[in-house]
């Protein structure tokens, strides 16, 4: 693996994730142990097996600590002009996506755009959809999120700009505390000439169709 592909698999934050089938076995009777106390019937055809199911559920919606062998794959770039590409840009989006926030590990869900300008290197466009799953799947916060996507993208291809724009609902406000009816929480990452260049955050905005937040 070159230094680049090094790089950009430490970036990914992973963790070590080998729970054994007795462990499973314990957590699940702690869920039902939960569920049990909190109101739900364990003794019905329906209950039985929701333990079992939810320890499943919520291994699977956290398994972007697992990574993405595939994700870690750049190609150079065909642009030929050095200053055309200084001005081009590649975005993405709507990318919808769920995550689980950490704080209460209720879910929050919404849609990613990513913009960069390319320099040597670029990356399929399957991998940026591939990039927002693999922060997204794990205990979480929006705006770290924006902040690893473009951690990530910086380790890969070294771009000359780097945008990320979230916007999402939280469920721990809609469930709990405040219980308001739909909030939208946005939160926006700026590198290189997109953090230089207004100009440029407008046409990324504009372009995805964002124009009322340009």
């Amino acid at each position: 693996m070159d230094q680049t592909k090094e790089h950009a698999r430490l970036a990914m934050n992973l963790k070590e994730r080998n729970i054994t089938d007795q462990q499973l076995t314990r957590f699940e009777g702690y869920a039902a142990e939960i569920f049990e106390a909190l109101g739900m019937d364990m003794g019905t055809a329906s209950t039985k097996q929701t333990p079992q199911r939810f320890i499943k559920a919520l291994f699977e919606a956290t398994d972007g600590y697992d990574g993405d062998a595939k994700l870690i794959t750049a190609f150079e770039t065909e642009c030929s002009d050095a200053d055309g590409c200084r001005l081009s840009q590649i975005m993405q989006g709507p990318i919808p996506f769920t995550a689980l926030c950490e704080h209460h590990a209720l879910p929050f869900y919404g849609n990613i755009y990513i913009g960069y300008i390319a320099s040597e290197q670029i990356i399929g466009i399957s991998k940026l959809t591939r990039l927002v799953r693999l922060f997204a799947r794990r205990f979480a916060v929006q705006e770290r999120i924006g902040q690893q996507i473009a951690d990530m993208l910086q380790q890969m291809v070294q771009p000359l700009g780097i945008a990320v724009y979230i916007e999402a609902h939280h469920m721990c406000m809609e469930m709990r505390g405040v219980r308001e009816t739909l909030p939208m929480t946005r939160t926006t990452v700026w590198r290189g000439s997109y953090d230089e260049d207004p100009a440029l955050r407008a046409e990324f905005f504009t372009s995805c169709g964002l124009q009322r937040h340009g």
